[in-house]
């Protein structure tokens, strides 16, 4: 895998266009362009890792486009250190972001196949210390919660209950609430052990949030 110059200066020119669309979190950008979007992405679609688009990375999974992944980010508001949970690994940017960011990250993955190659992948970028989980992600991690923040990076039909008990008290969860056709981003936090605020922001579109695993068929 290399990082070219060339790499390099793609993701300056996608850093300004993020600025111009509004994110103004220079901890953000300055991680977005630490981190090689082309490493997470298919061969056949490295010329374009840069385009600010999603692309498909299997199993009907996408990678966000990179200024869905800068909102998202932005509004958690992760400091170093803190524990955060992840739910969605997909191709292991997101994560990878957070980590650049001196997270905590664990990561939670129902897609057997895209688990293992985001595990490999952030190992070999030296991010061995984002911690990679093979679970249905409706129920997150209780047995390491709670968590500081909470990142969800697909499109849920409501805020999910379980993952709110798993929040700190003050701590922030980051969602998009709606339908398939699209959804509003949602930031809860946890004000007190019974109370929770929530502010709602954009409309984006994620693929579904759904429970249960999915396991890679042994080949014969």
């Amino acid at each position: 895998m290399k990082d070219t110059y060339r790499h390099r200066g793609l993701r300056r020119q996608l850093i300004e266009q993020i600025r111009q669309r509004g994110i103004r979190d220079e901890r953000v950008l300055s991680a977005i362009q630490r981190v090689p979007r082309h490493f997470f992405l298919e061969k056949a679609f490295e010329e374009w890792a840069y385009q600010d688009r999603a692309f498909p990375i299997g199993k009907q999974q996408t990678i966000s486009q990179p200024y869905t992944v800068a909102y998202q980010t932005e509004l958690l508001e992760v400091e170093p250190r803190e524990k955060v949970l992840e739910i969605g690994t997909g191709s292991g940017y997101q994560a990878a972001i957070l980590a650049v960011l001196g997270a905590r990250v664990y990561t939670v993955e129902r897609q057997e196949l895209l688990f293992q190659r985001a595990g490999q992948l952030l190992q070999q970028l030296g991010l061995g210390g984002v911690r990679t989980y093979f679970r249905d992600g409706t129920k997150g991690l209780p047995e390491f919660a709670p968590f500081e923040r909470i990142i969800v990076t697909a499109g849920s039909p409501e805020i999910p209950e379980q993952l709110k008990t798993q929040l700190k008290v003050g701590g922030k969860m980051v969602v998009p609430v709606g339908t398939p056709d699209g959804q509003r981003m949602y930031r809860i936090t946890r004000l007190a052990e019974d109370h929770y605020a929530e502010e709602t922001f954009a409309r984006f579109r994620f693929v579904p949030f759904l429970g249960g695993l999915s396991r890679e068929e042994p080949s014969s």
